[in-house]
């Protein structure tokens, strides 16, 4: 992907927090970049067109971090992939961005292109988890599980967790925590430490903060 691709791509997700998926325009994104808006469409015939290749990167991208993670203990591999779904209390421009996602994700059963590229994304989370997993038990970091069943209830919970908090926002907990944090820090303490069969998990707050400084 070239700079003129890159800039686009980062307009993209500057537009989709700032107006959202439905009433998004070419017009939106031309602001966002110093491209205008005949400009995109010389690159991309239509706003779906554009946006299709954005989840496309957008999940190229994904897998290239995790890739880049691929040589650390599974156990750290696994607390980086759950601190992923975790918001702060200051997060409201990446909560709008993924309200913005998910509004796209609701055209998935009606538009082939978005839905191929949630059926990846899907494929990309739940085979993240179960490589983890399986790399865990083999090397006996972890006691043994189903692989796959042990991903898809994680990614679901996950999933449920993020989509719930940029819906009701955190008023639906009792704690100062925000609720995506609430639901991976059970999944830790319920899930994943039970089934560590050595040494302990590194720690969340160490982990978002890596994370968030761009590791």
């Amino acid at each position: 992907m070239g700079a003129d691709d890159d800039e686009i791509m980062t307009a993209v997700s500057r537009a989709l927090r700032s107006h959202g998926y439905a009433e998004l325009t070419m017009q939106d994104i031309a602001d966002e970049c110093s491209k205008s808006k005949s400009l995109l469409h010389y690159h991309y015939d239509t706003k779906e067109d554009l946006l299709v290749a954005f989840l496309d990167q957008l999940l190229t991208d994904y897998e290239q971090r995790i890739e880049c993670r691929a040589d650390q203990p599974p156990e750290q591999r696994l607390v980086d992939f759950l601190a992923r779904f975790v918001f702060t209390p200051d997060d409201g421009d990446r909560e709008n961005f993924h309200l913005a996602l998910l509004e796209m994700r609701s055209q998935g059963p009606f538009n082939d292109r978005i839905q191929a590229q949630l059926d990846r994304s899907d494929r990309l989370l739940r085979g993240t988890v179960a490589e983890i997993l399986a790399e865990g038990i083999e090397t006996g970091r972890f006691e043994p599980v189903d692989p796959d069943r042990t991903a898809a209830l994680l990614v679901a919970a996950l999933d449920g967790a993020r989509t719930r908090q940029i819906t009701l926002g955190d008023s639906v907990t009792d704690t100062d925590d925000t609720y995506t944090r609430t639901v991976v820090e059970e999944i830790l303490s319920q899930i994943v430490d039970p089934i560590l069969a050595e040494g302990s998990l590194p720690g969340l707050d160490a982990t978002v903060a890596e994370l968030d400084r761009g590791a």
